[in-house]
């Protein structure tokens, strides 16, 4: 049985079936949406006009899954209680018997208490249910749009709602947008997104709503209201872990549900995706990286091992992109505050080059960051912002890390060059080098 339709409970179906004929493993799986397979990632493009949906945003519709897998997939089928003694969910008025149980119902959007109740014309955007409502809402004549969280979905829903024509206000409470990167690097987003025609309010604290006959029409904030007919939600989501607690299942200090490598919970219990807490390869410190890459694996693992193979989840280093109209954003590993955290001393080497040989047309400027540990120069993190082919180097420097580099050594990587690709010093090779000259001035 598994909670949660999207990516990582139907891929842990799918493995499982895999492994495991129809008359061997009768596989149900619960979908309280009308979805299933889906890219929540894909969403802000939707609602910008960039991508269609909420159909193109499928990978697999559940009829897919009924007929070619024989996985019976119910929705808009909530599970609302989990008796582990009896090995039954409970699902509207009806008990349902498991064996083998994989929790995986995603994510939430955080909501404070200033968006609570039943205004309209306030949004979070976790699911396609959630975009379909809210390009439901934008079909109406508005004019101002408010946007609440400078993070990956909040940039990037200011810019699909400028997309639709809309005034944009994006408020951020710290001093930068895109927390997650150093303020140094969000400087630079910022200055991108007010490039876009968005005006970008930091250092400013939401505090009310509010309405004029049901309806969102302002938001209260410290520095003054701001006219809003429509309200989105960017400030992060929450582990959808609170049936797991219920149950007496474990659930760590970032609020997801604990699991071992192979992503069991307990016996018989299995939980991945965005609602489980994972470890960083760095840090060594549990983390909650709520994305749609480690749901897809840690689904696999689950199935796999469900189905009598044996596969494990190893970790993540926290690797992430996102675009703001033509800016690229990317980092991996430790952010400083993290590695402070985390009780690293570091050194930080931060240099701008372009992404092709600077003669040939179409170069563009990058800024590439690396932190670096004292003593040992090991790579404890990067991040990259910058124009076309920036945001994707953060994989080679992503790799790196996964495999406990030196930035000394980083400085002999063979990467590939060609001018309309690279300078002949490529700018992680740059950053590298610069970054291994930092630890050799502060060991003198």
């Amino acid at each position: 049985m598994v909670i949660g339709g999207n990516a990582a409970g139907m891929s842990a179906a799918s493995q499982a079936r895999k492994r495991r004929g129809p008359d061997d493993l009768e596989i149900v799986v619960f979908e309280r949406g009308h979805f299933t397979s889906y890219s929540s990632c894909g969403i802000p493009y939707w609602v910008g006009g960039v991508v269609n949906g909420p159909q193109a945003l499928v990978t697999r519709a559940p009829q897919t899954f009924r007929d070619e897998y024989a996985i019976d997939v119910r929705l808009g089928r909530e599970v609302t209680g989990i008796d582990l003694g009896r090995r039954e969910v409970v699902v509207g008025d009806t008990r349902e018997r498991f064996d083998q149980l994989v929790y995986a119902p995603g994510a939430t959007p955080v909501r404070p208490d200033w968006a609570g109740g039943d205004i309209a014309g306030v949004f979070g955007v976790q699911t396609l249910d959630d975009g379909a409502a809210l390009t439901g809402w934008l079909e109406r004549p508005l004019t101002h749009a408010v946007v609440v969280g400078g993070g990956y979905i909040g940039v990037e829903m200011a810019e699909a709602l400028v997309r639709r024509g809309l005034v944009v206000t994006l408020v951020e409470k710290l001093p930068e947008p895109m927390s997650t990167v150093d303020p140094d690097m969000g400087a630079l987003v910022r200055e991108a997104i007010i490039g876009l025609g968005i005006d970008v309010l930091t250092g400013v604290t939401v505090t009310a709503l509010e309405e004029q006959d049901g309806r969102v029409r302002a938001v209260v904030t410290d520095a003054g209201p701001l006219p809003a007919d429509v309200v989105v939600l960017g400030l992060g989501v929450r582990p959808n872990s609170d049936l797991a607690r219920a149950a007496g299942l474990p659930v760590g200090r970032t609020g997801g549900v604990l699991t071992d490598l192979r992503m069991r919970v307990t016996d018989g219990v299995w939980a991945a995706g965005d609602c489980v807490e994972t470890v960083h390869r760095v840090s060594g410190r549990p983390v909650y990286v709520p994305l749609g890459t480690h749901a897809n694996k840690q689904g696999r693992v689950a199935g796999i091992n469900i189905g009598g193979g044996y596969a494990t989840f190893p970790g993540v280093v926290g690797t992430a992109v996102t675009k703001v109209c033509d800016l690229e954003v990317g980092r991996t590993g430790l952010l400083e505050r993290d590695a402070e955290a985390a009780g690293f001393s570091f050194v930080t080497a931060t240099v701008r080059s372009t992404n092709r040989a600077g003669y040939f047309p179409g170069a563009e400027k990058m800024a590439i960051k690396l932190i670096a540990e004292r003593k040992t120069g090991l790579l404890l993190g990067a991040q990259i912002v910058g124009r076309n082919e920036a945001a994707k180097r953060v994989d080679a420097l992503a790799i790196a890390l996964w495999h406990g580099s030196t930035v000394e050594e980083m400085t002999a990587l063979d990467l590939g060059y060609a001018p309309p690709y690279a300078p002949v010093w490529d700018p992680v090779l740059i950053a590298a080098r610069k970054a291994a000259e930092a630890v050799e001035a502060d060991q003198r």
